[in-house]
């Protein structure tokens, strides 16, 4: 059986597929512009779905890295506080040595001795009392300072400061101040005022180089597991770039067009349309009753 063609049906057919022709070339043209592989989810629900799910990761890692880098901040000033605080100590420790030779020591000279000794407690506090971005880094969540001017500790037991470094590790990192510096009396800024009230009363202070000691290795303890966190810190820092770097990748397959190839189907879908209008418009003359007509 022969199928009847009629001079409409041809006609609509050649518009048809002329029509798909523009369709792919207004496609490929869109693609070339915007080197997105498709303009909306319904162009290709498959790879939209997968991109949304690479969005929302590198979002996730994105946040990552500001938590590692805020936490980097965090753990170096903590380290640098207590670092200058075992300089200070380690000064206190040698003018207490140099103060206990009573026989070579007279009122001027331990008078100096407790000066210089009042100096190093002050600094002492002000290294305790470190801030950062207004925050200190010695009381946990406490906003207030971590010490007050009778060596009174301003955090609680428990309230430390973490970040979040992946979706399974957090991290500390502040440092407990009573840890670091003791509390009240048995701070270490106490230890230097008693120190200064011997040297002033006369009394021989070699008994305190050992409680100046203690001190020290309180805060050289601290510090390790300080620079243990900031390890741990630098790992997940160098993993995050990596996954960012991974992410990006894999987006970009799923998002991005390969732009040599868009370019090559384009020219070739223009020459492919360039050739379906010229062979349609020799194709479809005028019949007899469109002259007519």
């Amino acid at each position: 059986m022969i199928s009847r063609v009629t001079s409409q049906s041809l006609t609509q057919t050649a518009l048809h597929n002329l029509q798909t022709g523009l369709t792919d070339l207004a496609r490929l043209q869109a693609q070339a512009t915007s080197q997105r592989a498709f303009a909306a989810p319904s162009d290709d629900p498959a790879a939209a779905s997968a991109a949304a799910d690479l969005h929302a990761a590198q979002a996730r890692t994105t946040q990552y890295g500001r938590n590692i880098t805020d936490g980097l901040a965090w753990v170096t000033t903590v380290d640098s506080a207590i670092s200058a605080s075992t300089s200070l100590l380690g000064r206190v420790r040698d003018l207490t040595l140099q103060g206990a030779n009573s026989g070579a020591m007279d009122a001027t000279s331990r008078e100096a001795i407790a000066v210089e000794l009042e100096g190093l407690a002050k600094e002492l506090l002000a290294q305790a009392n470190t801030t950062l971005l207004g925050r200190s880094v010695f009381a946990g969540t406490s906003d207030t300072a971590a010490f007050a001017a009778d060596y009174s500790f301003s955090g609680s037991p428990g309230a430390e400061v973490h970040r979040r470094l992946s979706e399974g590790q957090t991290v500390r990192v502040d440092a407990d101040g009573a840890a670091v510096f003791g509390v009240g009396a048995g701070s270490v800024f106490a230890a230097v005022d008693s120190i200064v009230a011997d040297l002033r009363a006369g009394v021989n202070v070699g008994a305190r180089v050992g409680e100046i000691d203690t001190h020290l290795n309180n805060m050289l303890g601290v510090q390790g597991s300080v620079g243990a966190r900031q390890a741990t810190i630098e790992r997940a820092r160098e993993a995050t770039l990596d996954a960012t770097v991974s992410l990006e990748a894999r987006r970009a397959a799923v998002e991005d067009v390969d732009s040599v190839e868009v370019l090559v189907k384009l020219r070739a879908q223009e020459l492919v349309y360039q050739s379906a209008l010229a062979v349609t418009g020799r194709v479809l003359q005028p019949t007899l009753m469109e002259f007519l007509s």
